[in-house]
């Protein structure tokens, strides 16, 4: 069995069927369905359940795929690094980012571009889970994000860079007179206030810090309103409606009026961050270098 057929394979399987799959491969059906039954022969398996046009994957057929998806992602980045040795840095390097981060590229990408002009970028936005996948399927290479990672594949999947913790900021409305002169608030006096909180359904790191910090003082914040989006929140905080805690840099991103950052008295808690990326991926020489500017 070679790479092509491993391709074949793949692109069946994924399909479930043997017509989309020739189409996808650009190719006639029944050349795809020889070698299939090549591939068949060779192992002495069924790979495949047939129930009319349908293809159901067996069991040795779904091990065959989890370990293929792996060779070919292997064979793909070797070839990529065995031609960037004479290539240089160029290209484009895909990476994510929770929007909690972004405010984190703007700065490494200038410097990156005045050594490496040639490489592009492409930026995706995304919550762990997002990420996560698309970390997965190759779509990016790295991902700057908020610590730990909340992934369903599991912590071992992934190589971690730790980057300089960013402290945590009360968030409210400037239209709130009796403390938005002031330059600090403690986590009494937040509790007081109706509470904006920045939760999703599969990251809840965040959110779960904050409320373990108001807990700690034995206090009990008043949430009015949980939000999956960084925007939102501050967009609600700029309104009137609530405060909200938030790290440092995630401010810098948002050039909204009408809101104060206030330092957090009785209380000294850090966002983590961090670069993320495949433990079992072999890191482009663009991604290596980029990775380089935040650890230089």
């Amino acid at each position: 069995m070679d790479i092509r057929q491993l391709r074949y394979f793949l692109t069946i399987a994924q399909e479930g069927q043997i017509t989309r799959a020739a189409k996808q491969l650009n190719m006639e059906q029944p050349p795809l369905s020889r070698q299939l039954k090549l591939m068949e022969e060779e192992l002495g398996v069924l790979l495949f359940e047939r129930s009319g046009k349908q293809l159901q994957l067996t069991h040795a057929g779904e091990l065959l795929q989890s370990r293929a998806a792996s060779l070919l992602n292997q064979f793909n980045e070797t070839l990529t690094e065995v031609k960037e040795i004479h290539a240089g840095v160029r290209g484009m390097l895909s990476i994510g980012a929770v929007v909690s981060c972004i405010s984190l590229l703007p700065q490494r990408i200038h410097i990156f571009r005045q050594q490496y002009p040639e490489v592009t970028f492409k930026i995706r936005e995304g919550d762990h889970s997002l990420l996560a996948d698309q970390l997965d399927k190759r779509n990016i290479e790295l991902a700057v994000t908020r610590l730990p990672f909340e992934s369903s594949f599991g912590p071992e999947r992934y190589a971690v860079q730790p980057l300089p913790s960013d402290p945590f900021v009360a968030v409210i409305p400037s239209s709130w007179e009796s403390i938005a002169s002031h330059s600090e608030i403690s986590m009494r006096e937040l509790a007081e206030y109706p509470f904006l909180s920045l939760k999703t359904d599969q990251t809840i790191g965040m959110h779960e810090r904050v409320i373990q910090e108001f807990k700690r003082g034995e206090l009990e914040p008043r949430v009015i309103c949980e939000c999956s989006s960084v925007a939102i929140i501050v967009a609600l905080v700029a309104e009137g409606i609530g405060a909200t805690i938030l790290p440092e840099s995630v401010m810098s991103s948002f050039a909204i009026p009408n809101i104060r950052t206030l330092s957090i008295t009785s209380a000294d808690f850090q966002s983590d961050v961090g670069i993320v990326w495949l433990r079992d991926h072999v890191l482009s020489n663009r991604a290596r270098h980029f990775l380089a500017t935040f650890i230089g």
